[in-house]
Formats: structure tokens, C-alpha cells, sequence
């Protein structure tokens, strides 16, 4: 993930004070003050409200920065004599972000070029690199930006050239994984007809304008449509919410989650965390020891985004809220009637479900925190953004993603015996405490939903009848049956360095609405019976729902808004349960592309009669993913069966002209 730089130096003029001794030590420029430190200033005494630098230049003294220091009144230390200074410049405090004008100075050779290289994929807050014979030193938290000497109000400063020779720079993509219900499954292969398939015209996307605010449509009644922003989406794939606005997918909508918020040890438990910047191991290292542990409070409250939801609260430099969490708080106010949730978890974020839910107190722990963040909006100071109430009334209420109770998820993640228990006695906790808030605020609706796997030896390791009770909804992650990761290369290795090859693995669906018997993954080869990957299809999934007591009404179909591929597929049979070599080329991960791209890629679609999915083959590569006549397929069940409703992930994966959320929220006519 790239990050851009935090603020911009400000070349205001400085106030010069007379010296005078205080009790608590004089502030200075170019120092690193913790949070609760004293210091005094200008008579007075201040303790710093956040970890921060006061940045030379920037003029973050605690007079002009209410946001990062609290005044604790005038100083009580003994006075010395002042020494004769300079006439007093006034301080001016900034109601925008300033722009520097910089005074640049040809810093002197500094020594060798010993420090570590520089790299695009490393986080650095105060370390020294060397980058293209010149060392630097980050000046605050950064990642992907490049060291410059030219750029001085940028995340480097510059310490000058240095002697002998710098490492070469590494630069290594990093891997966002979406939320998956695949199971690992080795199947022996059998015999396969040919499908009678209907070839379909490669659809045409129409580009959109710059991004405006239209008219806000009120919500209808009617099914539910929502869809998952991916916190990280508006990094490599550019997306902001304001485009989701723009383009009419919030229109259509009756929900959005907000992907993720993660969890952590804390206070001899687990609690909700906020906050904090670190980069996720475990997407692309699972067996790292930090894996599972990240979080990503640049994206979520510190950055300025690129595109701005017309008619929001401009970002100034006192706004409390910047980043997605500010759009979410205009897409609010635009769309008064959609609700918007917090979703906890994920694929790399569910380390530590497990742990949490083991006791009632440390259930309670963990979500007082988590509805204390998000719910009541108490958001931990983080690069002068934040505070008290800061996020209140954004969220509506909580999405739970445990991928998943009782295993099968990474192999980071906690698990325990009682997961299936735990489970439901955490949804209970949740709708406890959220009633009680729910009573002290006016009887104000919060909501509480889950993301569920499909598989049927999922479902069985939770109890639906029960945990249905507590819950408004789930979304029944309906994709993601087969992929990239079944392949046969001994040679091939993933984004994790790992090598998943198997002798049987054939191309396949990975959200077709029906089984189908003659697909190789059909059959458990040691029993000749339906094996369980037979069961990660739409019908199965929500007849096992439905026969385990949970309402129909309360299930939500997913809808894929990407495909899963596979390369080296023999032209055979169109492609469709063939023998692959490895994982097809991706933007961001082999195995897995968004349909935007996909639907410009060179191949045949094909439609599958008996189980409703959708295929593009070239002669050698196989994806699998819906098309806008596929989605309507998928309407037709949704209405068949009086199931709640559809939503998607995730809103990144669709193309300018929002084809796929246009064909989903048919759901609603």
C-alpha cells in the first residue's frame, strides 16, 4: 500500500519568546514528543494529547495546535531573567492545511552509504536509508514514497550524499487477499461431457465523467443491496467512495460495510483498535510472527482522498475525521436512508475471534471496545485526527467476519473446541450491548449482521437456528468455490511463497448457482460419494441453511465482483474442467482479477445450463466470473425462494460505468 505524506510544512512566520526557566522543559521544533509529555510555552504549560514530531517549519507549537496539545494553564516554575529577543511575531493558527515554502539548503556528504536500502514495501517512521548515493531519514510514518532531495516538505529528509555504493532498492507488490469460503479439497478426476454452452457478445464499458454529487435517491422498500469497500482499494486501484457516488452504486443501495477493523490483545484481553499503521504480513507471509496484526489508520482517518463526496465537510486542518472515514460521514449525510457498518475481520483479520469469545467477560470485553470506536465514535488520536465523539452517527452498526469459527481460515488464527458455542454467545453479546445503547440514544435502530461461509462443513461448525436470533441479516459469501490456488505445477509458487499443487485440480466455478455432477470436484474419490466441495454452490448452501432453522428472509446472496482464474489450460471443452498449470495472471495476485479488467479481456464467454455460471476462455486461460445475465439468474433465485436480498464483493472490482451493481439492484424491482 502507498502512502502519501501526512501534511504539508507550513513556512508561517515563527513567534520568538524571551527565555525564561519553567518547571516542565521548553518546546522545540524538530522534537518527538510522546503522548502526556509537559512542556511550556508562552507562559503556559501543555501536555501533548498524541504521539507526535513537531516538524521544523511546520509550526506545530502547542498554542497554535489545540489538536495535538492541551493547555494545562499558566506555568507555576520559578522565572528567570529574560533574555532580550527579538520583537514578537504573531502566531497565526491555520484553518486549512498550509502550503510550505522552503528554504533548501545542499545538505554535505555524510558518510558512507551503510544504511539499509530503501523499499517500496517497507514501513519506516524514523529510520535512515540510502537511496541513489544520498542518505535519508524518514521525517514520520511512510511507505512507498520514494526518497527525493528535491521534494523537502515531503516524508524524507534529506542528510546528504554519501560515499561508496547504495543496495538497490527493492520493490515488491504487496497482496490484498478478499474474504474467501474455499475449501481444500484433493478430488481424483472424472469423466466430463461437454456442456451445451451459449457464447455471449463481450460487453461494452461506457467511461464516466469526473466524479459529482448527484441528487440523493431516497431508499425504496424492498430487498436488501449492498456491497463491501475494501479499506485498502483506494491505494493501487484508485477507488474512493466518492466514485461509488458518482458512478450510482450508492443509489442503488440500501447498505454498505466498511472492510476492516481488526482486533487485539489488549488489557489482559481483546479489543477493537483503531489507530494504528502497520503493514499486513499475513496477506502475502501467513506463517509470519506478526501476522494477523495489522491495521491501517492512514487509509482510514489521516489521509486527504483524491475525491471528495460533493457537498461533505471540507478537510481543514482542525476537520477531526479525514480519509474514508470522513466520506463515509458525507456519503451519510448524502444518503440519509443507507446504512453503512463496520465489518470486523476478514480473511487476514480474524486471528484472534477465537480467544475473544472463549468467556463471557472477555466476550464483554471485546465489544464494549468495539461499539465504544465505532458505535459511540470515540476514535483514538491518530496524526491530530480523532477524539472524543469524533465518529458518532457513522455507523449504523456492526458486520462480524469470522473467517472462521471452528477452522479453516488462516493458519494464524486461533481456534477452540467451543468455536461453535462461542460463536453464537458472541452475536448475543453483541445484540445486547447494542440494545442498550440502542435505549439510551431514543430507541435508534443498530444493526447487527455477519458474513458466513457457504460451505456446507462450515455451516455445520456454527449453529444457524441459534445465532439467527441475534442477527438482522447475514451476507452468505457465495463465491470463491474454486480458484487460482488448485493447480498442478510443482514449480509454481503463490504470493506467499507457497507451492499448492495438485495432481487432480481442474479448472472449475467459483460461484455457479448449482452443483453439477459432472464437474471432478463432485465426488469424494475415497468414498464415491458427493464429497463436500460438491456443496460450495448458491442452492446447497441455502437449502443447508434453511433445513439448519435459519430464516430465509435473513439471507443475503453474495455476488462476486472479480473472477478466479486459471493458465496453461488445454483447449479442450472450452476449458471448463481441465487440467491447469498455475494460476492465471493478475493486477494484484495471480488467480484473481476484477471484472473491469475482465470484461476487456481477450476470450469466448460461455454459460454453463446446469449450473448457471458464466466462463471466458482464450485457447489456455480459464476465468470464472459473473456477467450482468448471470447476476439476473441469481435475482430470479433471490425471488424464488423469498431470500433477503443480494450484495457484492467488492465495489473496486466494477467498472466506471457500475455495470454489475446496476444488474444486482434489480433485486429490488
Amino acid at each position: 500500500m502507498f502512502k502519501l505524506k501526512h501534511f504539508a510544512a507550513a513556512a508561517l512566520p515563527v513567534a520568538v519568546f524571551a527565555s525564561f526557566s519553567y518547571a516542565a522543559p521548553a518546546w522545540q521544533e524538530g522534537t518527538t514528543y510522546s503522548a502526556g509529555t509537559t512542556v511550556s510555552y508562552s507562559g503556559h504549560d501543555y501536555s501533548s494529547l498524541v504521539t507526535h514530531t513537531a516538524y521544523v517549519g511546520a509550526n506545530w507549537n502547542p498554542l497554535a495546535t489545540p489538536t495535538l496539545w492541551k493547555d494545562l494553564g499558566a506555568s507555576t516554575g520559578s522565572v528567570a531573567t529574560p533574555t532580550p529577543v527579538a520583537t514578537i511575531a504573531p502566531t497565526v493558527k491555520p484553518t486549512t492545511a498550509p502550503t510550505a515554502t522552503p528554504v533548501v539548503t545542499t545538505p554535505p556528504v555524510t558518510g558512507s552509504c551503510t544504511a539499509a536500502a530503501w523499499s517500496s514495501t517497507t514501513v519506516y517512521t524514523n529510520q535512515t536509508v540510502s537511496y541513489n548515493g544520498r542518505n535519508f531519514q524518514a521525517k514520520w510514518w511512510t511507505q512507498g514514497n520514494t526518497p527525493n532531495a528535491a521534494e523537502v516538505d515531503g516524508p524524507w529528509r534529506d542528510l546528504g550524499a554519501c560515499v561508496g555504493p547504495t543496495a538497490k532498492p527493492t520493490v515488491t507488490p504487496v497482496v490484498t487477499v478478499a474474504p474467501t469460503t474455499s475449501p481444500v479439497v484433493t478430488a481424483t478426476p472424472t469423466a466430463s461431457t461437454t456442456p451445451v454452452v451459449t457464447a455471449s457478445p463481450i460487453p461494452t464499458v461506457t467511461p464516466t465523467t469526473t466524479p459529482v454529487g448527484p441528487t440523493p435517491t431516497p431508499a425504496i422498500g424492498g430487498k436488501e443491496v449492498g456491497s463491501y469497500f475494501a479499506q485498502w482499494g483506494v491505494y493501487a486501484r484508485g477507488m474512493e467512495l466518492a466514485d461509488i457516488v458518482s458512478n450510482g452504486s450508492a443509489a442503488k443501495m440500501t447498505y454498505l460495510n466498511y472492510a476492516f477493523g481488526n482486533i487485539y490483545p489488549k488489557n489482559g484481553g481483546y479489543e477493537c483498535g483503531a489507530g494504528i499503521d502497520k503493514l499486513e504480513s499475513g496477506a502475502t507471509t501467513p506463517n509470519a510472527p506478526d501476522a494477523g496484526s495489522g491495521g491501517d489508520a492512514w487509509a482510514d482517518y489521516g489521509r486527504t482522498p483524491s475525491r471528495q463526496i460533493a457537498g461533505g465537510t471540507p478537510i481543514t486542518w482542525e476537520t477531526p475525521l479525514a480519509g474514508n472515514f470522513h466520506e463515509l460521514q458525507s456519503l451519510r449525510k448524502m444518503f440519509p436512508n443507507m446504512k453503512i457498518f463496520i465489518s470486523l475481520g476478514g480473511w487476514t483479520w480474524s486471528k484472534w475471534f477465537a480467544n475473544a469469545a472463549k468467556t463471557d467477560a472477555l466476550r464483554k470485553q471485546l465489544v464494549a471496545s468495539c461499539l465504544d470506536i465505532y458505535i459511540k465514535g470515540n476514535l483514538p488520536m491518530y496524526s491530530g485526527r480523532g477524539g472524543v465523539g469524533a465518529m458518532a452517527n457513522v455507523f449504523d452498526g456492526v458486520d462480524i467476519d469470522w473467517e472462521f469459527p471452528g477452522g479453516g481460515g488462516q493458519p494464524y488464527n486461533t481456534v477452540d473446541a467451543n468455536d461453535k458455542r462461542n460463536f453464537t454467545l458472541l452475536m448475543a453479546e453483541f445484540r445486547a450491548q447494542l440494545d442498550a445503547l440502542s435505549k439510551v440514544n431514543g430507541n435508534k435502530k443498530y444493526y447487527l449482521t455477519a458474513a458466513m461461509s457457504a460451505g456446507k462443513d462450515k455451516i455445520e461448525k456454527t449453529e444457524p437456528a441459534e445465532y439467527s436470533k441475534y442477527l438482522d441479516f447475514i451476507n452468505l459469501m457465495t463465491y470463491d468455490f474454486h480458484g487460482g490456488w488448485e493447480y498442478t505445477s510443482t514449480t509454481y509458487m503463490d504470493a506467499a511463497g507457497e507451492n499448492h499443487a495438485n495432481p487432480a485440480a481442474k479448472t472449475d466455478f467459483h460461484s455457479n448457482l448449482y452443483p453439477d455432477a459432472k464437474s471432478p470436484n463432485y465426488l469424494d474419490p475415497k468414498t464415491g460419494e458427493r464429497g463436500v466441495a460438491s456443496y460450495y454452490n448458491i442452492d446447497d448452501s441455502v437449502k443447508n441453511l434453511l433445513a439448519a432453522g435459519f430464516p430465509a428472509q435473513k439471507i443475503i446472496v453474495g455476488v462476486p465482483f472479480y473472477g478466479r482464474g486459471w493458465s496453461g489450460v488445454p483447449n479442450v471443452n472450452n476449458g471448463l474442467y481441465q487440467q491447469a498449470t498455475t494460476p492465471a495472471r493478475g493486477t494484484y495476485e495471480n488467480g484473481i482479477e476484477d471484472y473491469k479488467v475482465l470484461v476487456n479481456a481477450p476470450g469466448t464467454i460461455y454459460v454453463d445450463p446446469t449450473t448457471k455460471q458464466s466462463w471466458k476462455f482464450d485457447g489456455s486461460t480459464f476465468w470464472s466470473y459473473d456477467t450482468p445475465a448471470v447476476i439476473q439468474t441469481k435475482i430470479d433465485y433471490v425471488n424464488a425462494n423469498n431470500l433477503g436480498g443480494m450484495f457484492s464483493w467488492s465495489l473496486d472490482g466494477d467498472d466506471k460505468s457500475a455495470t454489475l451493481m446496476n444488474a444486482m439492484s434489480k433485486v429490488r424491482k
